[in-house]
Protein backbone atom coordinates (compact mmCIF):
# COMPACT_ATOMS: atom_id res chain seq x y z
CA UNK A 1 0.00 0.00 0.00
CA UNK A 2 1.30 3.45 -0.92
CA UNK A 3 2.31 5.79 1.89
CA UNK A 4 1.50 9.49 1.83
CA UNK A 5 4.29 11.97 2.38
CA UNK A 6 4.38 13.96 5.61
CA UNK A 7 5.95 14.04 9.02
CA UNK A 8 3.39 11.64 10.48
CA UNK A 9 3.95 9.16 7.64
CA UNK A 10 0.16 8.53 7.46
CA UNK A 11 -1.01 5.52 5.53
CA UNK A 12 -3.59 5.78 2.77
CA UNK A 13 -6.42 3.73 4.24
CA UNK A 14 -8.87 1.71 2.15
CA UNK A 15 -12.47 3.00 2.20
CA UNK A 16 -14.49 -0.17 1.80
CA UNK A 17 -17.81 1.56 2.49
CA UNK A 18 -17.45 3.89 -0.50
CA UNK A 19 -16.17 1.40 -3.02
CA UNK A 20 -18.29 -1.01 -4.99
CA UNK A 21 -17.39 -4.63 -4.55
CA UNK A 22 -17.74 -6.94 -7.49
CA UNK A 23 -18.68 -9.95 -5.40
CA UNK A 24 -21.12 -8.40 -2.93
CA UNK A 25 -24.91 -8.69 -3.08
CA UNK A 26 -26.32 -5.30 -4.05
CA UNK A 27 -29.51 -3.64 -2.90
CA UNK A 28 -30.92 -0.70 -1.01
CA UNK A 29 -31.51 -0.71 2.77
CA UNK A 30 -34.12 1.21 4.75
CA UNK A 31 -31.83 2.22 7.60
CA UNK A 32 -28.21 1.68 8.53
CA UNK A 33 -26.53 3.22 11.55
CA UNK A 34 -26.03 2.80 15.29
CA UNK A 35 -28.05 2.40 18.48
CA UNK A 36 -27.26 2.88 22.17
CA UNK A 37 -24.89 5.78 21.65
CA UNK A 38 -24.55 7.30 25.11
CA UNK A 39 -24.10 11.05 25.12
CA UNK A 40 -24.68 13.75 27.75
CA UNK A 41 -26.73 16.56 26.27
CA UNK A 42 -28.95 19.53 27.04
CA UNK A 43 -32.56 19.41 25.89
CA UNK A 44 -34.54 22.56 25.14
CA UNK A 45 -37.90 22.61 26.99
CA UNK A 46 -40.58 25.19 26.13
CA UNK A 47 -41.33 25.92 29.80
CA UNK A 48 -38.07 25.51 31.70
CA UNK A 49 -35.38 26.19 29.10
CA UNK A 50 -32.34 23.94 28.75
CA UNK A 51 -32.06 20.89 30.99
CA UNK A 52 -29.14 18.43 31.20
CA UNK A 53 -29.98 14.82 30.37
CA UNK A 54 -28.08 11.60 29.74
CA UNK A 55 -29.22 10.24 26.40
CA UNK A 56 -29.17 6.93 24.58
CA UNK A 57 -29.21 7.72 20.87
CA UNK A 58 -30.09 5.92 17.66
CA UNK A 59 -28.72 7.46 14.45
CA UNK A 60 -29.41 6.19 10.92
CA UNK A 61 -29.40 7.01 7.24
CA UNK A 62 -30.93 4.95 4.47
CA UNK A 63 -28.71 3.28 1.90
CA UNK A 64 -30.28 4.39 -1.37
CA UNK A 65 -27.38 3.40 -3.62
CA UNK A 66 -27.79 -0.32 -4.36
CA UNK A 67 -24.17 -0.61 -5.50
CA UNK A 68 -22.60 0.88 -2.36
CA UNK A 69 -21.16 -1.50 0.20
CA UNK A 70 -22.28 0.55 3.20
CA UNK A 71 -22.35 3.91 4.97
CA UNK A 72 -19.81 5.91 7.00
CA UNK A 73 -20.94 5.18 10.56
CA UNK A 74 -18.11 7.11 12.19
CA UNK A 75 -19.36 10.27 10.49
CA UNK A 76 -22.74 9.91 12.19
CA UNK A 77 -21.08 9.50 15.58
CA UNK A 78 -18.72 12.43 15.15
CA UNK A 79 -21.52 14.73 14.00
CA UNK A 80 -23.54 13.86 17.10
CA UNK A 81 -20.57 14.79 19.27
CA UNK A 82 -19.93 17.98 17.33
CA UNK A 83 -23.54 19.17 17.16
CA UNK A 84 -24.59 18.56 20.74
CA UNK A 85 -21.30 19.59 22.25
CA UNK A 86 -22.13 23.13 21.11
CA UNK A 87 -25.94 23.14 20.94
CA UNK A 88 -28.89 21.91 22.98
CA UNK A 89 -31.22 19.29 21.54
CA UNK A 90 -33.88 21.34 19.73
CA UNK A 91 -35.82 21.01 16.46
CA UNK A 92 -33.34 23.38 14.78
CA UNK A 93 -30.21 21.55 15.96
CA UNK A 94 -31.73 18.19 15.01
CA UNK A 95 -32.55 19.46 11.52
CA UNK A 96 -28.96 20.69 11.21
CA UNK A 97 -27.66 17.30 12.38
CA UNK A 98 -29.78 15.31 9.93
CA UNK A 99 -28.86 17.68 7.11
CA UNK A 100 -25.20 17.00 7.87
CA UNK A 101 -25.90 13.26 7.91
CA UNK A 102 -27.19 13.52 4.33
CA UNK A 103 -24.52 15.96 3.17
CA UNK A 104 -21.75 13.62 4.28
CA UNK A 105 -23.54 10.70 2.62
CA UNK A 106 -24.22 12.36 -0.71
CA UNK A 107 -24.73 9.72 -3.37
CA UNK A 108 -25.48 7.14 -0.68
CA UNK A 109 -28.45 8.38 1.36
CA UNK A 110 -31.62 10.44 0.96
CA UNK A 111 -33.14 10.16 4.46
CA UNK A 112 -31.81 10.58 7.97
CA UNK A 113 -33.18 9.58 11.36
CA UNK A 114 -32.23 10.21 14.99
CA UNK A 115 -33.83 9.24 18.30
CA UNK A 116 -32.95 10.40 21.81
CA UNK A 117 -34.11 8.32 24.80
CA UNK A 118 -33.65 9.69 28.31
CA UNK A 119 -35.12 10.03 31.78
CA UNK A 120 -36.44 13.52 32.49
CA UNK A 121 -36.45 14.56 36.16
CA UNK A 122 -38.94 17.10 37.46
CA UNK A 123 -39.32 18.56 40.95
CA UNK A 124 -42.89 17.96 42.12
CA UNK A 125 -44.58 19.45 45.23
CA UNK A 126 -46.71 17.38 47.58
CA UNK A 127 -50.49 17.82 47.40
CA UNK A 128 -50.93 19.67 50.71
CA UNK A 129 -47.72 19.90 52.74
CA UNK A 130 -44.49 21.75 52.03
CA UNK A 131 -42.76 18.53 50.97
CA UNK A 132 -41.42 18.07 47.45
CA UNK A 133 -39.45 15.44 45.57
CA UNK A 134 -38.06 14.41 42.19
CA UNK A 135 -40.01 12.34 39.69
CA UNK A 136 -38.43 10.75 36.64
CA UNK A 137 -40.33 10.41 33.36
CA UNK A 138 -39.32 8.30 30.36
CA UNK A 139 -39.01 10.57 27.31
CA UNK A 140 -38.10 9.94 23.66
CA UNK A 141 -37.55 12.46 20.88
CA UNK A 142 -37.30 11.17 17.33
CA UNK A 143 -36.93 12.99 14.04
CA UNK A 144 -36.52 12.15 10.37
CA UNK A 145 -35.46 14.29 7.42
CA UNK A 146 -36.13 13.58 3.76
CA UNK A 147 -37.75 15.08 0.71
CA UNK A 148 -40.86 15.91 2.76
CA UNK A 149 -38.82 17.95 5.23
CA UNK A 150 -38.36 17.52 8.97
CA UNK A 151 -40.78 15.35 10.95
CA UNK A 152 -40.42 15.46 14.75
CA UNK A 153 -42.14 13.29 17.37
CA UNK A 154 -42.06 13.22 21.14
CA UNK A 155 -43.03 10.37 23.49
CA UNK A 156 -43.55 10.40 27.25
CA UNK A 157 -44.59 7.90 29.92
CA UNK A 158 -46.51 9.26 32.90
CA UNK A 159 -47.39 7.13 35.97
CA UNK A 160 -50.65 7.72 37.82
CA UNK A 161 -53.07 5.95 40.14
CA UNK A 162 -56.39 4.48 39.01
CA UNK A 163 -59.21 3.18 41.22
CA UNK A 164 -61.76 0.80 39.73
CA UNK A 165 -65.34 2.20 39.65
CA UNK A 166 -66.84 -1.30 39.77
CA UNK A 167 -64.76 -2.25 42.80
CA UNK A 168 -65.74 1.02 44.50
CA UNK A 169 -69.45 0.26 43.97
CA UNK A 170 -69.05 -3.27 45.35
CA UNK A 171 -67.19 -1.92 48.40
CA UNK A 172 -69.95 0.63 49.04
CA UNK A 173 -72.55 -2.15 48.86
CA UNK A 174 -70.74 -4.16 51.53
CA UNK A 175 -70.52 -1.08 53.75
CA UNK A 176 -74.25 -0.46 53.31
CA UNK A 177 -75.03 -4.06 54.23
CA UNK A 178 -72.85 -3.85 57.33
CA UNK A 179 -74.53 -0.58 58.32
CA UNK A 180 -77.98 -2.17 58.04
CA UNK A 181 -76.78 -5.15 60.09
CA UNK A 182 -75.29 -3.03 62.87
CA UNK A 183 -78.12 -0.48 63.02
CA UNK A 184 -81.10 -2.72 62.28
CA UNK A 185 -82.92 -1.48 65.36
CA UNK A 186 -83.71 1.66 63.41
CA UNK A 187 -82.38 4.00 66.07
CA UNK A 188 -79.46 5.97 64.66
CA UNK A 189 -77.33 8.32 66.73
CA UNK A 190 -75.12 10.72 64.74
CA UNK A 191 -72.14 10.40 67.06
CA UNK A 192 -72.43 6.61 67.10
CA UNK A 193 -72.53 6.47 63.29
CA UNK A 194 -69.59 8.86 63.13
CA UNK A 195 -67.55 6.53 65.34
CA UNK A 196 -68.73 3.48 63.39
CA UNK A 197 -67.56 5.00 60.10
CA UNK A 198 -64.07 5.28 61.55
CA UNK A 199 -63.74 1.56 62.33
CA UNK A 200 -62.45 -1.30 60.23
CA UNK A 201 -65.65 -3.16 61.07
CA UNK A 202 -67.72 -0.37 59.56
CA UNK A 203 -65.64 0.29 56.46
CA UNK A 204 -65.20 -3.41 55.86
CA UNK A 205 -64.21 -3.15 52.18
CA UNK A 206 -62.12 -0.83 50.04
CA UNK A 207 -61.93 -0.60 46.24
CA UNK A 208 -58.83 -1.88 44.51
CA UNK A 209 -56.51 0.61 42.85
CA UNK A 210 -53.24 0.28 40.99
CA UNK A 211 -50.32 2.19 39.59
CA UNK A 212 -51.05 2.93 35.95
CA UNK A 213 -49.03 4.28 33.04
CA UNK A 214 -50.03 6.65 30.26
CA UNK A 215 -47.91 6.33 27.11
CA UNK A 216 -48.33 9.33 24.82
CA UNK A 217 -46.75 10.01 21.42
CA UNK A 218 -47.27 13.38 19.71
CA UNK A 219 -46.35 14.71 16.28
CA UNK A 220 -45.01 18.23 16.79
CA UNK A 221 -45.82 21.32 14.79
CA UNK A 222 -43.16 22.11 12.20
CA UNK A 223 -42.72 25.61 13.66
CA UNK A 224 -41.73 24.30 17.12
CA UNK A 225 -38.54 25.90 18.45
CA UNK A 226 -38.20 23.66 21.51
CA UNK A 227 -39.84 20.58 23.00
CA UNK A 228 -43.01 20.81 25.13
CA UNK A 229 -41.87 18.08 27.52
CA UNK A 230 -43.03 19.71 30.75
CA UNK A 231 -46.18 21.04 29.07
CA UNK A 232 -47.21 17.60 27.81
CA UNK A 233 -46.53 15.88 31.14
CA UNK A 234 -48.49 18.59 32.97
CA UNK A 235 -51.41 18.21 30.55
CA UNK A 236 -51.52 14.46 31.17
CA UNK A 237 -51.34 14.74 34.96
CA UNK A 238 -53.90 17.57 35.06
CA UNK A 239 -56.34 15.51 32.99
CA UNK A 240 -56.01 12.34 35.06
CA UNK A 241 -55.94 14.13 38.47
CA UNK A 242 -54.12 11.30 40.29
CA UNK A 243 -50.37 11.55 39.54
CA UNK A 244 -48.12 9.38 41.69
CA UNK A 245 -46.42 11.27 44.50
CA UNK A 246 -42.90 11.64 45.89
CA UNK A 247 -42.36 12.64 49.56
CA UNK A 248 -45.63 12.89 51.50
CA UNK A 249 -47.03 13.59 54.95
CA UNK A 250 -50.27 12.03 56.17
CA UNK A 251 -52.19 15.11 55.04
CA UNK A 252 -50.87 14.51 51.50
CA UNK A 253 -51.74 10.83 51.60
CA UNK A 254 -55.26 11.70 52.73
CA UNK A 255 -55.63 14.17 49.86
CA UNK A 256 -54.37 11.50 47.47
CA UNK A 257 -57.04 9.11 48.78
CA UNK A 258 -59.65 11.83 48.21
CA UNK A 259 -58.48 12.44 44.64
CA UNK A 260 -58.65 8.73 43.88
CA UNK A 261 -62.17 8.54 45.31
CA UNK A 262 -63.26 11.55 43.24
CA UNK A 263 -61.66 10.25 40.04
CA UNK A 264 -62.69 6.61 39.70
CA UNK A 265 -61.45 5.39 36.31
CA UNK A 266 -61.64 2.43 34.03
CA UNK A 267 -58.89 2.45 31.39
CA UNK A 268 -61.54 3.68 28.92
CA UNK A 269 -62.22 6.71 31.12
CA UNK A 270 -58.53 7.57 31.38
CA UNK A 271 -58.04 7.33 27.61
CA UNK A 272 -61.04 9.59 26.95
CA UNK A 273 -59.79 12.16 29.46
CA UNK A 274 -56.43 12.33 27.72
CA UNK A 275 -57.95 12.56 24.25
CA UNK A 276 -60.19 15.39 25.43
CA UNK A 277 -57.16 17.21 26.89
CA UNK A 278 -54.89 16.85 23.84
CA UNK A 279 -57.40 17.30 21.00
CA UNK A 280 -57.66 21.11 21.18
CA UNK A 281 -53.91 21.78 21.50
CA UNK A 282 -52.63 22.98 18.08
CA UNK A 283 -48.97 22.24 18.87
CA UNK A 284 -49.78 18.53 18.55
CA UNK A 285 -50.54 17.79 14.90
CA UNK A 286 -51.35 14.19 15.79
CA UNK A 287 -51.19 11.91 18.80
CA UNK A 288 -51.31 8.26 19.78
CA UNK A 289 -51.92 7.30 23.37
CA UNK A 290 -52.15 4.09 25.34
CA UNK A 291 -53.18 3.75 28.98
CA UNK A 292 -52.13 0.69 30.96
CA UNK A 293 -53.85 -0.15 34.24
CA UNK A 294 -51.58 -2.67 35.98
CA UNK A 295 -54.42 -4.54 37.64
CA UNK A 296 -54.20 -5.50 41.30
CA UNK A 297 -57.28 -7.74 40.97
CA UNK A 298 -56.04 -9.61 37.90
CA UNK A 299 -52.69 -10.92 36.74
CA UNK A 300 -53.17 -9.10 33.42
CA UNK A 301 -53.34 -5.40 32.52
CA UNK A 302 -56.30 -3.38 31.27
CA UNK A 303 -55.42 -1.30 28.19
CA UNK A 304 -57.10 1.38 26.06
CA UNK A 305 -55.66 3.03 22.93
CA UNK A 306 -56.84 6.09 21.02
CA UNK A 307 -55.48 8.45 18.36
CA UNK A 308 -56.36 11.94 17.13
CA UNK A 309 -57.79 10.27 14.00
CA UNK A 310 -55.89 12.45 11.54
CA UNK A 311 -56.12 11.28 7.94
CA UNK A 312 -52.86 9.53 7.10
CA UNK A 313 -51.74 9.91 10.72
CA UNK A 314 -50.99 7.54 13.57
CA UNK A 315 -52.72 4.18 13.42
CA UNK A 316 -54.33 2.79 16.60
CA UNK A 317 -51.86 -0.09 16.68
CA UNK A 318 -51.06 -1.37 20.20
Amino acid sequence: MKRESGADNTKAMPDVASNSMVDHIGGTLDWVGMSEIHLPARVSDTRVGERPVSTSIQAYVNLANPDAKGIHMSRLYLMLEETFGDHSVSPASIEQLLGNFLETHEGLSTRGFVQFDFEYSMRRPALKSSYAGWKSYTVSIKASLGEEGLCTEMYVEVPYSSTCPCSAALARQLIQEKFREDFQSGKVDVDEVFEWLGTEEGIRATPHSQRSIAQVRVLLDKAAESFPITALIDSIEDALKTPVQTAVKRIDEQEFALLNGQNLMFCEDAARRLKHALDPQPCYRDFWLRVNHLESLHAHNAVAIVTKEVEGGYLPIP
